[in-house]
């Protein structure tokens, strides 16, 4: 029994994510998006960024207004990609969004980095009619397919790299600008 027990043990931990937050914003003439994440990298991912290899994290967001004779019409669709990256040489963690590099002290403050979003543009607020509720997910994910060929067919085989976190739902509408006195 306990060679059983030790056995379930050792057997690999799946990474695990979950939208904590979500919070559309209408700034500047933009909705933005703030996000807080939980993320729990198994030790097998961690193993691999340690090494070196980027991982990549991808936010997907869906924003829906509803009709009531035919399909929820999709109004945004908008993805957005972290990349944390490992530098053997300096020791030092970073973060990527597009062409900017965020530098880390440790893997949990480049962790900290990939769990929050703010002010992350999603559309223009002209796109939006006022006082209409909207209908919007969002999830994050460790995206795979943007890793090395190598890599990308390892990670299908193994449940350690199989993170997306469920959709979480959530309402807004733009209110209309009150004229000036």
């Amino acid at each position: 029994l306990l060679c059983v027990i030790c056995v379930g043990m050792n057997v690999a931990r799946a990474s695990e994510a979950r939208i904590l937050r979500m919070e559309p914003l209408p700034q500047d003439g933009q909705l933005t998006m703030d996000l807080d994440v939980a993320l729990d990298l198994s030790r097998s991912v961690l193993d691999v960024a340690e090494h070196g290899v980027p991982l990549y994290f991808t936010y997907d967001v869906q924003i829906t207004a509803p009709r009531w004779w035919w399909f929820d019409k999709v109004l945004v669709q908008a993805t957005l990609s972290r990349r944390l990256i490992y530098n053997n040489l300096t020791q030092q963690w970073r973060v990527a969004t597009g062409d900017l590099f965020l530098p880390a002290a440790t893997q949990e403050d480049a962790l900290q980095v990939i769990k929050q979003v703010r002010g992350w543009p999603i559309a223009p607020v002209d796109r939006f009619e006022p006082n209409v509720k909207y209908e919007g997910k969002v999830r994050i994910r460790l995206d795979t397919s943007q890793m090395a060929r190598p890599l990308q067919l390892d990670a299908r085989n193994r449940g350690a790299w199989a993170m997306t976190s469920p959709w979480a739902t959530f309402d807004f509408s733009i209110r209309r600008a009150e004229p000036a006195k």
